[in-house]
């Protein structure tokens, strides 16, 4: 028998606030996280900006030498486990944690300690290479060491989709719990790419905007956008079996009834030009959940800010929604956070859980000029407070990877 699966718990450090309340009042307040890169010497750069985590101080969270051993991605991601788990009310004391899974990605994983480990290497010669290089850079890491910090023994897997694997990672984990593999899982993504090496690629491949005022340079929909803003941090959920949570009567923020999975199979970075993958992934979402189009409240979309991604999605929510597509609201909250990548789609997860519980939706800020190809409602520069009963996440990832995640209000 299928299993209902709820949002237990939620944990975030991001560029707007580092706990999930510090980000929404943040998402509330319509704050924006862009600003000059700081992480490391940008002056012969033609991108200028991006949307680091601020104030962060990895000794609050870590011993020093255990900060020195983790890569940023893997620090992120256990922080933001560490808040879900707490906030989910769970104890390993009493839990079976045989039965509680992670499924945390990354997009690119621990490049900051590739780059590093490899200028040692060129300068100072192979041995001068730490021993810590491997296991601190691939990309599996962040869910084991998420897995060694909390114990958990189920099912410990990393999904890498690109810009898609926050969203895939809370699909899939849904899934394990839908079909009785999990009681719980730990989900989401993570990222800390903002260095000299990533930046310069996703500069060179024209994917930045190379904006110098941080209120015109992630403006998503907008007639006048260049390119996405990178930015860094993680974002996880507690995915839980509805009668689990119920027993020890969990609060519950939201109830994931639908996913979708499609690939373009189109091109390596470009979006199928008809949104047809997209609007696929969505109608797998809302056929899973039996759900018409004019039932969906909100749509957190991709929304990267760039030419193809904002025009190409327009299209396949039109695609996907038909008539509804003219009344659904539709927010990219990547004008406030910068894009996360691999962590983009835990958090934008969070903003529909979070939109649902409080019955508001978030505004797309830093929009000035209608772009007649992004003709939806982007609820420009101010939320609006009403009730939210389904929620929409989509992620659209390099390499033609399509996820739609689709959030429900709890009913018993």
């Amino acid at each position: 028998m299928e299993k209902r699966v709820v949002i237990t718990g939620l944990g975030a450090i991001t560029p707007i606030g580092n706990t999930v309340e510090e980000f929404w009042n943040g998402i509330k307040e319509g704050k924006c996280g862009v600003d000059e890169i700081t992480a490391f010497d940008a002056t012969q750069y033609k991108v200028k900006l991006a949307a680091e985590v601020k104030n962060y101080d990895p000794e609050q969270y870590f011993e020093k030498r255990e900060a020195k051993r983790l890569d940023k991605y893997s620090q992120y991601a256990i922080i933001a486990a560490r808040e879900a788990w707490k906030d989910s009310g769970l104890n390993q004391e009493i839990e079976n944690m045989e039965r509680v899974g992670v499924v945390i990605g990354s997009g690119i994983g621990g490049i900051e300690t590739i780059e590093n480990e490899n200028r040692k290497c060129i300068e100072k010669g192979p041995d001068r290479v730490s021993p810590m290089y491997i296991p601190m850079s691939i990309l599996n890491m962040a869910t084991g060491n998420v897995a060694i910090d909390l114990g958990a023994k189920g099912e410990s897997i990393s999904l890498v989709t690109a810009c898609a694997t926050g969203t895939h990672s809370i699909g899939e984990s849904y899934r394990m719990i839908k079909h009785g593999y999990q009681d719980v899982v730990i989900t989401g993504g993570t990222e800390s790419s903002i260095t000299p090496l990533s930046v310069a690629g996703f500069m060179n491949i024209k994917a930045l905007s190379k904006a110098e005022d941080k209120t015109r340079a992630s403006i998503p929909f907008d007639k006048e956008r260049s390119g996405f803003i990178m930015g860094e941090g993680s974002a996880v959920l507690i995915l839980e079996e509805l009668e689990h949570a119920k027993k020890r009567n969990a609060k519950i923020y939201a109830e994931i009834v639908g996913y979708g999975a499609t690939s373009d199979a189109y091109h390596i970075t470009s979006p199928a030009l008809d949104g047809e993958g997209g609007a696929r992934a969505m109608k797998l979402a809302m056929k899973e959940a039996n759900v018409k189009p004019q039932d969906i409240t909100y749509i957190n979309a991709h929304g990267t800010s760039t030419h193809l991604n904002d025009a190409c999605e327009t299209l396949a929510i039109k695609t996907a929604l038909g008539e509804a597509s003219k009344t659904v609201m539709v927010s990219s909250t990547k004008g406030n956070t910068g894009h996360l990548m691999g962590a983009a789609g835990g958090i934008e997860a969070i903003v529909c859980a979070k939109s649902i519980q409080e019955g508001y939706v978030p505004p797309t800020i830093n929009y000035k000029v209608p772009d007649e190809e992004c003709d939806l409602d982007v609820v420009p520069n101010k939320g609006r407070n009403i009730e939210v009963k389904y929620a929409m996440s989509n992620s659209l990832g390099f390499g033609g990877h399509n996820s739609s995640i689709l959030l429900k209000k709890y009913e018993d």
